[in-house]
């Protein structure tokens, strides 16, 4: 026998109330019911196992339980971090966290954020940095004029730019800092894994690491300068085309510790020692490098803060007349996996 779902209509007919009736209590209408028939809607609600259209209840009240997440990939553990902030938050004001995922494509990112206007989501959380495309940015600008138009609110964990609230992590003062540090322990001779072109996260940090040596007075040769995916594979590949092309450095600077940890398996296949032959660092302090010998030198970020915080920019009924940013800066962590240079 099959069973199928009970409607609103058999719930006002057990109640013996009007179907209008009904919907007000059991889709969240503003117009008032008195409390004896609200009881008695919901009894029989309860008694029949009613469970409420979504559809309708948005309707009714003119917004959605719904918040979007956005991130370029759940796996890494970056976007996990940010993710697990974002649906503690969302979820303690009682609402549903609906995930979406890029693979990095630009053009996803705007597809997913008209989908989920569609649906009339509350609010969205954009998480990922931003690319050089001018195009897609612009085409991703417009998706979120549209979307905060009908009503809902978006924030970014990114670069600024976007007409949306955004958390902004300092990515080139982060990087900075670590050169420094990396300098006063004794490094002269520099490699860096720089992860994709076209991001600006990627970028910006090896902007700031950059500016840093020179500062200092120190080069940084062409050939010690390896472009790759921005994923753990990404870094493993990358580190052998810089071992194959012969490098004379010391410190190995890698943009994300996604990437590091690639590294850090290559130079151990390659038959490397981590520190003694060639010193490691990373960036983001991603939670699973409590597991990585040795323990990677990197600069952290709050990741769960942010989205947290990300999520308290879309969700605050607040007017902002300008989107607003907040700006966070990392933190330089000393581990094992970078020592003072050998002789």
């Amino acid at each position: 026998m099959s069973i199928g779902y009970v409607t609103l209509e058999q719930v006002a007919r057990h109640a013996g109330v009007s179907l209008a009736t009904a919907s007000r209590v059991l889709n969240g209408s503003t117009r008032q019911v008195s409390e004896k028939l609200r009881e008695r809607v919901n009894a029989s609600a309860h008694e029949l196992g009613y469970l409420a259209n979504a559809s309708a209840q948005t309707l009714a009240r003119n917004t959605s339980t719904l918040v979007g997440l956005v991130v370029h990939d759940i796996a890494d553990p970056y976007f996990s971090s940010i993710a697990a902030g974002t649906t503690r938050f969302a979820e303690e004001q009682g609402l549903i966290v609906v995930l979406g995922t890029t693979g990095r494509a630009p053009q996803r990112e705007t597809q997913l954020l008209a989908a989920l206007r569609s649906h009339r989501a509350r609010a969205v959380v954009l998480a990922g940095s931003r690319t050089i495309d001018e195009a897609s940015t612009r085409r991703l600008a417009e998706e979120i004029a549209m979307f905060t138009r009908q009503g809902g609110r978006v924030a970014c964990v990114s670069q600024e730019g976007l007409p949306a609230d955004t958390v902004v992590p300092d990515n080139r003062a982060g990087a900075t800092a670590l050169a420094r540090h990396l300098v006063a322990q004794g490094h002269r001779r520099f490699a860096i894994l720089a992860g994709p072109t076209d991001l600006r996260t990627a970028r910006d940090r090896l902007d700031g690491f950059h500016a840093a040596l020179a500062g200092s007075g120190i080069e940084l040769a062409p050939h010690n300068v390896v472009h790759g995916a921005f994923t753990r594979d990404g870094g493993y590949e990358s580190t052998r085309r810089l071992l194959a092309a012969g490098t004379d450095a010391t410190c190995l600077f890698v943009v994300n510790d996604v990437m590091a940890t690639g590294a850090m398996a290559a130079l151990r296949d390659a038959g490397l020692r981590v520190p003694h032959d060639l010193s490691v660092a990373g960036f983001d302090d991603i939670p699973t490098l409590r597991d990585l010998t040795p323990a990677l030198t990197t600069v952290r970020l709050p990741l769960e803060w942010m989205g947290e915080e990300a999520a308290r920019l879309a969700l605050e009924d607040v007017p902002a007349e300008e989107p607003r940013t907040v700006s966070v800066a990392g933190e330089v962590v000393q581990r094992e996996s970078t020592a003072a240079p050998a002789g």
